[in-house]
């Protein structure tokens, strides 16, 4: 009895059950493309995604509050919010990229934001001085990447690290 062919059979099928899960983890990471809508603030900004309008809230990044229903506007919180406005142009076409999970409790999407020409936008606040470093478990895949860059905007005294004590 040869016993050859029905080996290569099983390993043929455990290498096509081992690659699809990383074949479908490719494709759900795949970036969506968005128009801005609207800008809430800093760090919240209102999409046309998919003909659906979705409120999205920046990965990895905390700007200071200008809206927030119980708090004061912060420090640095206009110069964010005017920031974001001013780059995030009403009808410009942006690329969201997801990490773990997809929305808050809030019911935001989350997400990382690239402008056209592939700058990272939350990377951005961060690196002008607009916004500080905000890890929440799992959403953690630029954690390190951004705290370096917000090392970097400390010690240049750039933006909110200029401005505000905390």
């Amino acid at each position: 009895m040869n016993c050859v062919a029905p080996v290569r059979t099983f390993l043929a099928t455990i290498a096509l059950f081992t690659l699809l899960p990383s074949c479908k983890s490719q494709q759900e990471s795949q970036p969506d493309i968005a128009t801005i809508a609207r800008v809430v603030d800093g760090d919240t900004i209102i999409l046309r995604l998919q003909n659906q309008t979705e409120t999205v809230r920046l990965l990895g990044i905390d700007t200071p509050e200008t809206v927030h229903p119980t708090k004061p506007v912060e420090c640095f919180g206009p110069e964010a919010s005017a920031f974001t406005k001013a780059t995030l142009k009403i009808g410009s076409q942006v690329k969201l990229v997801r990490d773990v999970e997809s929305r808050d409790r809030y019911q935001r999407l989350l997400v990382y934001l690239y402008l056209a020409d592939g700058t990272l936008f939350n990377q951005l606040l961060i690196d002008q001085g607009f916004a500080r470093t905000l890890s929440i478990e799992p959403n953690t895949a630029f954690a390190t990447q951004f705290a370096n860059h917000e090392s970097s905007a400390r010690s240049r005294r750039v933006g909110l690290w200029q401005s505000c004590e905390r």
